[in-house]
């Protein structure tokens, strides 16, 4: 299967405008997150042997405000990262303009290290530093090792809330239909959560999707254990 198109049209959209990192990270961190820590709380509360009731509280209370303060957090760590880019923007205008033979000659050494060399390397070096956005691009990408797509936090977090908000629910559906065995049946849709995450978290890497699925159920397994483990110690 070719994953994306060789025409000069397609080409051309597709450098143009590059997706960046995207949400992918924001998706599996909050889905993974919303299921282990609101499974946590059930199994710890099943695990005291304690009422559904309070199960169901406690574990809405955690997917509405774990759920947002994921998400707050999320905003502010991407908000921080897009403060620091336009920062180092900023200093890389004021060299341009105070020392244009140094940041010259940093662009210089910046192509040499993909390659270029001899006349070639001295007319590219030309080129880019004509333009002086294409200038401060090359010295972000090139001297700090960022991104030339700025990150979003608000994608960023909203994908973070979305996630962990749908993953985080599903421990508690057993529970608020009052099915039979309302546990053992959570243990089981949430154990079916990590291993669906893992499975599609495999479609962005080269890893198969069984074998991603099983390594994120072993994560999430884990951690469930722990909290039934700690929860069954108050157990009257």
């Amino acid at each position: 299967m070719i994953e994306h198109g060789h025409s000069q049209q397609e080409i051309s959209e597709r450098i143009n405008a590059p997706p960046g990192r995207g949400v992918l990270r924001d998706v599996v961190y909050g889905g993974i997150d919303g299921s282990v820590t609101t499974f946590a709380i059930v199994a710890g509360v099943a695990g005291a042997g304690l009422s559904s009731f309070v199960i169901v509280a406690l574990g809405l209370a955690n997917v509405l405000a774990d759920g947002f303060s994921m998400a707050a957090g999320n905003y502010s760590a991407t908000k921080a990262e897009l403060d620091n880019i336009r920062r180092i923007r900023v200093i890389e205008e004021r060299h341009i303009k105070l020392y244009p033979d140094g940041e010259r000659r940093e662009v210089h050494e910046i192509l040499a290290q993909k390659g270029l060399s001899g006349r070639i390397l001295d007319e590219a070096t030309d080129e880019i530093t004509a333009n002086h956005d294409n200038w401060v691009n090359l010295m972000i990408e090139g001297e700090y090792g960022l991104g030339s797509v700025d990150p979003n936090p608000i994608k960023a977090a909203t994908a973070t809330f979305l996630a962990f908000l749908v993953a985080g629910m599903v421990p508690l559906l057993p529970f608020l239909l009052s099915v039979d065995q309302a546990f053992a049946v959570s243990a089981w849709m949430t154990m079916g959560v990590f291993f669906a995450i893992g499975a599609l978290k495999s479609r962005w890497s080269l890893a198969p999707w069984w074998r991603s699925g099983f390594e994120t159920l072993l994560i999430g397994g884990a951690a469930a254990s722990i909290a039934y483990l700690v929860g069954s110690l108050f157990h009257p």
